[in-house]
């Protein structure tokens, strides 16, 4: 779509909707950002934008008969799609677009997209570590906090673009093809926003609808829908498993990762290696490993970034020792599968930190996976007496309520003995106390290290 000269209403004005207005400029089209928090000022809005940004600004209601002007709509993606404003943009025949459709078509080179419900950033961190040892233009972008919008114009025909894309990103493609795309799961998360799981996975699955057989899909062999549903894609599927030994692909074997061409099978490292733990994590490097092996990256490359590479900051991230006491911080763990990851990662008698904001998520399952291995609960937020009720059911009442993080963190303390660990893996998203996963993770180091 030629974007000079067009019109274009910018749903949000967070920064996915500041990264698309700014982009818009940049292509002399003419955004109007849009945002239904009547408390914002114009002021709020423009101190985010460029000096010279010329974007215009509506902010409460925007009238029906306004929405003639407008030949495209950009939405951001904390927006849902299925607001009666947007049904109505959509009647219109107005085009509607996601900020990654957008960086998308204003954008070169190839991308390499991984999406899932858990592990995504580990594994386009990695990935993007990997990429970066095989050639000199790579960007990371996406749900892992740099808007693809911000990048877009930026890159060649040599580029290589690494995305992590979320559920709410998918709702809005229209083109976007990756070279190389990964599901790494699909367990129950978002429900209020996808309404059921089938439509949940139906968007995750998109992020393979634009691919050929000239591209390629990697695939968690142990997730029962991912399995079925790499029967039924165009592009070349690589699956990879943490249980069992593929005739091809990318699998454990007696503490190795190892790649089976289907023809000649070679280690790519010993997990003892790695530098982050959990069988969750060995699933992300195999994805990661998958990805590059599909694009083309010597074995020795991908090896090299595999064994240098860190814990990513906020998923089961080392936070120091106190008093005997190991902290880690799993802020990343804002649904139940992510946190029963966080707690199968630990070695020792562990004292949670769980609770946090209510995305209609159900707990028993990440309850049942104490397996004894959790002392105490200490619970804090929305959820916390939701969550109390499931662990009661589940015959787990070691429980210890808080009202803010930091008292959740003293508790701990006291709670601990030497030997142990403290881990904050809510379960749950932030937003009832804190802006952000990061926020929340950021303030728990904080606290621990004032103990």
């Amino acid at each position: 779509m030629e974007l000079k000269g067009k019109k274009v209403l910018v749903y949000g004005t967070g920064k996915s909707g500041i990264g698309a207005a700014e982009l818009l400029e940049k292509v002399q089209a003419q955004p109007v950002l849009f945002d239904e928090n009547d408390k914002l000022t114009l002021e709020d809005v423009k101190s985010k934008l460029p000096a010279d940004s010329h974007a215009g600004v509506i902010l409460g209601k925007l009238k029906e008969d306004e929405l003639d002007q407008f030949d495209l709509c950009i939405m951001s993606p904390g927006v849902p799609t299925d607001l009666p404003l947007v049904n109505e943009i959509r009647s219109r025949g107005i085009r509607i677009w996601g900020e990654v459709e957008l960086a998308y078509e204003n954008s070169k080179g190839d991308v390499l997209a991984i999406t899932g419900t858990n592990g995504k950033t580990t594994t386009t961190s990695l990935l993007g570590d990997i990429m970066r040892q095989h050639t000199s233009s790579v960007y990371v972008v996406g749900n892992i906090g740099n808007p693809y919008t911000d990048i877009a114009l930026k890159t060649g025909e040599d580029t290589v673009t690494v995305a992590e894309i979320s559920s709410f990103q998918l709702e809005t493609i229209e083109k976007f093809r990756p070279k190389v795309s990964a599901i790494l799961n699909i367990t129950p998360d978002h429900l209020n926003r996808h309404h059921t799981m089938e439509e949940y996975i139906r968007v995750k699955e998109s992020i393979t609808v634009n691919q050929t057989e000239e591209d390629t899909c990697v695939l968690n062999y142990e997730d029962d829908v991912l399995r079925e549903f790499g029967k039924n894609v165009k592009a070349e599927v690589i699956f990879f498993s943490s249980l069992r030994t593929l005739e091809k692909g990318l699998y454990l074997k007696d503490g190795s990762i190892m790649y089976n061409s289907g023809t000649e099978e070679t280690e790519v490292c010993r997990t003892s290696e790695l530098n982050i733990l959990g069988r969750h994590n060995h699933e992300n490097v195999m994805a990661a490993v998958g990805m590059a092996l599909a694009y083309g990256v010597p074995l020795e490359e991908i090896r090299r970034a595999a064994r240098q590479f860190k814990a990513v900051e906020h998923r089961i991230e080392f936070v120091e020792e106190k008093n005997g006491v190991a902290y880690y911080n799993d802020s990343k763990g804002t649904n139940p599968d992510a946190a029963i990851k966080g707690i199968q990662a630990m070695d020792r008698p562990t004292v949670l930190i769980g609770g946090g904001y209510d995305k209609g998520s159900s707990y028993e399952e990440w309850i049942r996976s104490f397996d004894g291995k959790v002392r105490k609960l200490v619970l804090l937020g929305e959820t916390k007496e939701k969550i109390a009720e499931a662990a009661n059911k589940c015959g787990f009442t070691d429980i210890i309520f808080a009202e803010t993080l930091e008292e959740a963190v003293d508790i701990c303390a006291g709670e601990a003995r030497t030997g142990d660990a403290v881990l904050l893996s809510p379960a749950c998203a932030s937003w009832d106390m804190f802006p952000s996963y990061e926020v929340r993770g950021q303030m728990f180091k904080e606290y621990v290290r004032k103990l």
